[in-house]
């Protein structure tokens, strides 16, 4: 850390100089022009940045599947607007890897072919996107897959189970959105500025659609245990479905309590949702005695269920917590 003294120049402005080895490493010199951007008591400073898109380049010749279509996506959380894939040929497989990590990206378009390369782009206006839009789209998403999924069970519509399982696709997207534009306001403050929302903020909201992705999964998870289900008794199925009635009230909480624009609201919600979950335990005992007469298969994935339904209640209790947090005083 370096200290430096504020003077006085002309009588009215205020100055101070800037630690030279900083100024080299950013190229910083008389005339360079840099950017403050005011966050409470804090004053970031940071060079003006004359480039408004993001290239990167990545060597994909040793990549292939998964791990290819990983790196993509890598590339585009981490905030580069135009990637080049390069190769000494790119092969036809790498091509699909490619092809499928766009398509599971918002926004994201292959902008030229070649024989060696491969370049895609973000289409998307990053000034346009808000995380909090975001997150409430997955809310709504992830609310609804999980309860799309127990109607799935209770009703044996191997139709909706699979409707549910390819909405997770859109879940994963959003979440890609909004790790890009956290980690989009951890490099830049004006990235911050520009959304609107304080980067305390913007980490809030990034644990808490963490926390929405999983309860997404697990709604598919329970699909695809539905679709190798029959029928099962209407006692567990009532059972369940009570079940899932107080995990999603539980998670509506919670999410309530994160938007919540009053402090006491926010911290009321929260503490109703944390003490809630209380109940769930309760309630999931109760089932997993129900699920001991039945047949050990149908018992066992049963049991997989229910995990799934507790799980997503940590999962909304955990967002309750970010919320409580996010609603306490600040030093």
């Amino acid at each position: 850390m370096e200290t430096r003294k504020v003077q006085v120049t002309g009588g009215s402005t205020f100055t101070v100089s800037l630690p030279k080895s900083w100024a080299t490493d950013n190229d910083v010199s008389a005339g360079t022009t840099v950017e403050f951007y005011p966050e409470g008591d804090s004053l970031l400073l940071t060079p003006q940045n004359e480039t408004d898109r993001q290239e990167g380049t990545l060597d994909v010749t040793d990549l292939e599947g998964e791990r290819l279509t990983r790196a993509v996506m890598t590339m585009y959380v981490s905030g580069f607007d135009i990637i080049r894939l390069s190769a000494g040929r790119i092969t036809t497989d790498q091509r699909s890897a490619i092809r499928s990590a766009t398509q599971s990206l918002v926004g994201v378009e292959v902008l030229e072919e070649t024989t060696d390369s491969v370049v895609i782009q973000d289409l998307l206006d990053s000034s346009e996107l808000s995380i909090v839009n975001a997150v409430s789209r997955m809310r709504l998403i992830a609310r609804a897959m999980l309860k799309d999924a127990v109607t799935a069970l209770v009703e044996n519509d191997d139709d909706i189970a699979q409707d549910v399982i390819e909405r997770d696709d859109d879940v994963d997207r959003l979440w890609q959105v909004v790790s890009r534009i956290f980690r989009a306001t951890l490099r830049s403050p004006r990235a911050a500025e520009e959304l609107g929302v304080p980067r305390e903020d913007c980490f809030d909201f990034h644990s808490s659609a963490r926390q929405l992705e999983r309860v997404a999964d697990h709604a598919a998870k329970i699909s695809n245990l539905a679709l190798k289900l029959e029928a099962i008794p209407e006692d567990v199925a009532d059972a369940l479905v009570a079940l899932h009635d107080d995990v999603s009230d539980i998670i509506e909480k919670s999410m309530d309590a994160l938007v919540a624009e009053d402090s006491d609201e926010a911290t009321d919600l929260g503490h109703a949702a944390r003490e809630a979950i209380l109940e769930i335990d309760e309630h999931t005992r109760t089932i997993d005695d129900m699920l001991r007469e039945l047949e050990p298969v149908q018992a066992q994935s049963l049991g997989l269920i229910v995990d799934s339904l507790s799980r997503s209640a940590d999962y909304g209790g955990n967002i309750a917590e970010t919320a409580l947090q996010k609603a306490a005083p600040r030093p």
